[in-house]
Order: C-alpha cells, then structure tokens, then sequence
C-alpha cells in the first residue's frame, strides 16, 4: 500500500470530519428546533412574560399627515408635519411647500412630546408653571402643536405641526390629522 503524504493525509482528514459535523448538526438542529419553539412560547404565555402593544400603520400615520398637511394648506400656512409611534419612533414626516427649516425638527419634537404624556403639547406648556425643569427633557417641546394619538385609552402615536404663526393654529392641524383616522 502507498503512503499518503502529510498534506493528503490531513486534506482527507478535514473534509471526513466535516462531513461527521455536518451530519450531527444537522440531525442536532432538526431534533432539537421543534421541541424548543413550543416550549419557550408556552413557557411565556403561562407566565404572563409577553406584552402586547398597538400601533398605526405606515398607511394610517401617512394618511393622517397628509390630512394635517391639508388642513394648513386650507389656511395657506407653510407647515411641516411628523407622526411618530408610542415609543417615539418617527413614522413619517412630510414638510409642506415653503416651510421653514426649523419647522421640521420642531414637529417631530411636538410629536414626541405628546405621545410621551399623552396629552396635547398646549396643556402640557402650562404644567411648566409647576415643573419647569420638564423642558430640559431631552427630545421634548413643550410648544402648542402636538396632539397624541390614542386607542383604548393608551398613547400609540403622536402628531406634531409646526410652522404657523401660532401654536394654536399648529394643534388645530394636528388635531385635524388625528380626526382624520377615525374617518
């Protein structure tokens, strides 16, 4: 018989033992995937480890934006609009022909700030007479012009203009956008 050189020897020895690996990891994970997924699903549901949360969709948050957007343009004001979602996440934002720069930033911040409190961002400028320190929250504006998003109850988005004259007239659009949803 011939003697295999070193380079062969360990050549053919590599691609066996990848072969015998394969083979049980393969078996290992087809055995194992199964049983596992079950088990770990009724181990959190027994104990109460799942927590649901509710959220627009892209078309719900664009729809209402695009409300918001209409509702200003009905009163020739240059706006931008943001939707963000319970956790504060930006869901869309649209920024209307001729809106200021600053406008943009200003409405996500309004949007942030009444999901955040679950309140409209005008009743919250006036717990700033009690708390003033509420301001220096980051990611907050505590200006008219944001109004939440609410289902059963709880926060799941919020709606931020910012742009017009007043703060006022910036909520109005915004309220406009979540009156929209429920159409």
């Amino acid at each position: 018989m011939k003697k295999l050189s070193l380079r062969t020897r360990v050549l053919t020895g590599t691609v066996a033992a990848a072969a015998i690996a394969g083979t049980f990891g393969v078996v290992s994970a087809n055995a194992a995937a199964p049983a596992a997924a079950p088990a770990a699903v009724k181990a959190d549901a027994a104990n109460k480890n799942l927590m649901q949360s509710t959220h627009l969709t892209v078309e719900a948050a664009t729809k209402a934006a695009r409300a918001t957007l209409e509702a200003a343009e009905k009163e020739n004001q240059r706006v931008s609009v943001a939707v963000v979602d319970r956790n504060g996440n930006t869901v869309v934002t649209l920024r209307g022909d001729g809106a200021g720069p600053q406008s943009y930033e200003s409405a996500v911040k309004k949007a942030y700030t009444a999901v955040s409190w679950n309140a409209p961002t005008s009743e919250l400028v006036k717990r700033l007479q009690n708390a003033p320190t509420l301001k220096d929250i980051p990611g907050t504006l505590f200006l008219g012009g944001g109004a939440p998003v609410t289902a059963k109850g709880a926060p799941i988005a919020g709606i931020g203009v910012a742009g017009a004259p007043s703060g006022d007239l910036d909520e109005k659009f915004a309220r406009a956008g979540v009156a929209a949803l429920g159409r």
